[in-house]
């Protein structure tokens, strides 16, 4: 069941780029194998993780591992106050989205929970890892839990966590993109901390921009795990923001079109001042995993 206030997308399989370098059957039945094996291993190895000690580092791992199995490449381009600050600052960390693979990637970098709709909770290869990173679940059909929901929220920031969530609240392309809803960024007003945002790019070896990656219309999980572990070459860019410090904005919905307009800058869909592309240096991209096999 859906409801009109639901975010929707236009996006869909006339949006899948054309012509993408693909590897072999054998190659894909192999991605997919793997990564199987590093979920069934992090879900045999779950004790370790209640471990304090060294415990981001464990579930960086396994995401990465994710990654590494279906071919994917990181490429980060600034944020090092992110990536090294301690534990126990909270933080709305925003992004545009695009795959499930954003959310295997955004905890590459530095595990955190997640505000995720119910229904990730079941599926196959993902639903455990996300259940198990303490994500907070949202029904998206049940307009009356929103309240609460986002209590939970700003419960979870104000206690020194960071929160993954995707405001444009359904997948684009990548080629297109929805606009930031402004429900989670109270979150973060209430709960008095910062908004990092984050801004994600999937392209191909060769520098073109792929859709393929991309999550849209009504297709299965299964058909996009598929379609992933096809790709040659796949490289995820992201591109990590300045944060967004509390009290900037005057209220959630001048938030969010300040993380939206970041996001946008970021992919250079929107053009930035002269005055503070001269202020800015250009962030070094900094490589996080090997190019996949060819």
């Amino acid at each position: 069941m859906s409801h009109a206030w639901m975010p929707t997308s236009p996006c869909g399989d006339g949006c899948l780029t054309d012509g993408d370098p693909v590897v072999g059957f054998p190659r894909r039945v192999l991605r997919v194998t793997a990564a199987i094996f590093v979920v069934f291993s992090a879900m045999l190895t779950a004790p370790l993780l209640l471990v304090s000690w060294g415990r981001e580092r464990r579930v960086r791992l396994i995401f990465r591992g994710v990654l590494r199995a279906f071919g994917v490449r990181l490429l980060v381009h600034g944020g090092e106050d992110f990536l090294t600050a301690p534990a126990g600052r909270g933080a709305l960390v925003v992004n545009n989205h695009i795959s499930w693979l954003d959310i295997v990637a955004i905890n590459a970098l530095r595990p955190m929970r997640a505000l995720a709709k119910k229904e990730i909770a079941g599926w196959p290869v993902l639903g455990g890892l996300v259940r198990r990173g303490g994500s907070i679940f949202l029904d998206r059909e049940r307009l009356t839990t929103l309240p609460a929901t986002m209590a939970s929220l700003a419960d979870a920031l104000r206690t020194g966590s960071l929160v993954s969530v995707t405001p444009e609240g359904t997948t684009w392309c990548g080629l297109a993109s929805g606009r930031f809803t402004t429900a989670t960024f109270q979150a973060a007003i209430d709960g008095g901390v910062p908004v990092r945002p984050i801004a994600l790019r999937y392209r191909l070896a060769d520098g073109r921009e792929t859709s393929r990656p991309a999550f849209i219309g009504p297709e299965s999980l299964i058909a996009s795990l598929r379609r992933v572990s096809a790709l040659r070459g796949l490289v995820l860019e992201i591109h990590i923001c300045p944060e967004i410090a509390p009290g900037r904005a005057e209220n959630r919905r001048e938030l969010a079109a300040l993380a939206e307009a970041s996001v946008h800058s970021a992919l250079g869909t929107v053009k930035i001042p002269a005055q503070q592309r001269r202020r800015t240096p250009r962030p070094q991209p900094i490589p996080l995993a090997s190019p996949p096999a060819k």
